[in-house]
């Protein structure tokens, strides 16, 4: 695999497909610039190597057309705040007056394109829309692990075209999620939960063979209490999928691997953030109530397991946890995963918010960006975005 660090890049003309999806609130600030923040290391390096770098990226969902509220301005100005460094902002993506602004870049500037998605070649890996993109570069980096699983042109496309590697972002995402599925460090363990089986039915099957300990929590859990037989009262469960969940217990049993359930549930009357609630095992839930978190039994039983492995994955919440009533299952899961003596990652949207809400990002040994693609990959397939910039995926399924 070609290495960043082993491509001369001065003075070139680098364009590096970053995940500058970040959440804002309604009057367009910024909320939360973890992804910005995971791709300075490659763009300070290719700076400091005297690069032109051409960011490109994608800003919520414009459907192919230019929406103001999606422009790429307000990134790039935060962008230019955390490098303390001019950010040059392009109105366009493609076409002459950026292809006039790049010849006029000096070594170690940097530019930030406007939103890849205002194009509808983009999300169609247009070749034309491709080509268009590559005419601007001499050099593709792919940095943007969050939009990994997409073949777009700004990730499959473009890197057809041109000498392609992975930015130090994707190699470090790469590395430490094979190492939650293939790696040395034993027992592994994972913790899965969430709303639904169904999302995460393909991840399930390939941990429940991999891993030592399979934790799950969330309303997911549900399918699997009623699977075996208990009273989950009016807890929202996938009927559709109970067989299923009762063979991936089975298929626990057989290759040995410790599939944990909960013991314990905080039950609520209703579903809303002042509902009356109440701790009961979980083999008596009254008729009537809803399971919306996990008890306190049941983190301290998984906190048990999670002290004991050296490797551990967390994706999903244990509970509805943007209720504080309801929030302490996810919240003792994740201080239970940063304070393991294990390697650490953390992959999905909400249980990376629960990580940050609580100050514990510092103690896990890496949080992905990736969503989508975290799972997937997990799940065992090929990434469009890792095959297309030549990067030799360890397959973990």
């Amino acid at each position: 695999m070609q290495s960043l660090k082993k491509v001369d890049v001065h003075n070139k003309r680098v364009l590096v497909r970053v995940d500058f999806n970040v959440p804002t609130d309604k009057k367009g600030n910024i909320i939360d610039d973890t992804r910005i923040r995971e791709s300075l290391p490659t763009l300070r390096y290719l700076v400091d190597q005297g690069a032109r770098v051409i960011a490109v990226s994608h800003l919520g969902r414009p459907k192919g057309k230019p929406v103001e509220e999606f422009r790429m301005d307000k990134v790039a100005r935060h962008l230019g705040h955390l490098m303390k460094k001019s950010v040059i902002k392009m109105d366009e993506c493609v076409g002459p007056a950026v292809k006039k602004a790049i010849e006029a870049m000096a070594p170690g500037d940097i530019m930030v394109l406007e939103n890849v998605r205002f194009y509808p070649g983009e999300e169609a890996n247009d070749p034309e829309f491709s080509r268009q993109l590559a005419e601007l570069a001499d050099i593709y980096v792919n940095d943007a692990f969050g939009a990994a699983h997409r073949a777009h042109a700004s990730i499959s496309g473009v890197a057809d075209l041109l000498p392609s590697v992975p930015g130090f972002l994707l190699e470090k995402e790469v590395t430490m999620l094979s190492k939650v599925m293939s790696g040395a460090e034993n027992p592994r363990a994972a913790i899965v939960g969430g709303a639904k089986v169904a999302d995460k039915l393909t991840l399930l099957k390939n941990l429940v063979e991999k891993m030592d300990v399979l934790i799950i929590g969330g309303a997911m859990a549900n399918t699997f209490l009623k699977a075996r037989g208990l009273n989950i009262g009016q807890s929202v469960f996938e009927e559709a999928l109970v067989d299923t969940a009762r063979e991936l217990m089975e298929i626990a049993r057989e290759r040995n691997t410790k599939l944990l359930l909960p013991v314990d549930v905080v039950v609520a009357d209703h579903f809303a953030e002042d509902a009356k609630h109440q701790i009961v095992p979980v083999d008596q839930v009254p008729d009537g109530w809803m399971i919306l978190d996990i008890g306190p039994e049941t983190v301290k039983a998984y906190r048990q397991y999670i002290n004991q492995a050296r490797t551990v994955f967390w994706n999903g919440p244990m509970g509805v946890y943007e209720f504080e009533a309801f929030s302490s299952g996810t919240n003792g899961v994740a201080r239970a995963v940063a304070s393991a003596p294990a390697i650490s990652v953390v992959g999905g949207g909400d249980s990376m918010a629960a990580v940050y809400h609580l100050g514990l990002q510092n103690k896990i040994t890496h949080v992905s960006t990736g969503g989508g693609a975290t799972l997937e990959f997990l799940e065992g397939k090929r990434l469009p975005g890792l095959v297309s910039c030549d990067f030799r995926q360890q397959m973990v399924g």
